[in-house]
């Protein structure tokens, strides 16, 4: 099953990525200002995805990705895949898993593990 993951870029806007079950990225949002936007993103995208199009794109170098589009709007593009049965699996992966998927909040930053310098001194 996939998850939405909820991160801060470097500018401090949010943005989430829905990962595929082995943790590789599928597609990533737009910047939002405020994290609770992302959220209710989220939340309009599982309860919208019969009405999502997938538009597809070719790159330069010949790697294809596409953008969702929801009510007109883009939601989020794809990471780049090298062949048209890759790409069409992760959109197949999108439809079957996204009304399900959880959501992880990593905004905090606040990391489970102690520092190298706290485990092995200096």
């Amino acid at each position: 099953m996939g998850t939405f993951v909820i991160s801060k870029r470097q500018n401090g806007y949010y943005k989430y990525e829905f990962t595929s079950r082995k943790g590789k990225a599928i597609f990533i949002s737009n910047d939002f200002e405020l994290r609770f936007e992302c959220e209710d993103d989220i939340e309009f995208l599982k309860k919208n995805v019969e009405n999502i199009f997938f538009m597809k794109f070719k790159s330069k170098n010949g790697k294809m990705y596409f953008k969702i589009i929801l009510n007109e709007k883009e939601i989020a593009v794809s990471r780049k895949y090298t062949t048209p049965f890759l790409l069409q699996k992760g959109i197949d992966e999108i439809i079957r898993t996204i009304s399900k998927s959880e959501i992880l909040d990593f905004t905090n930053q606040d990391f489970v593990f102690p520092s190298a310098e706290d485990v092995f001194g200096n």
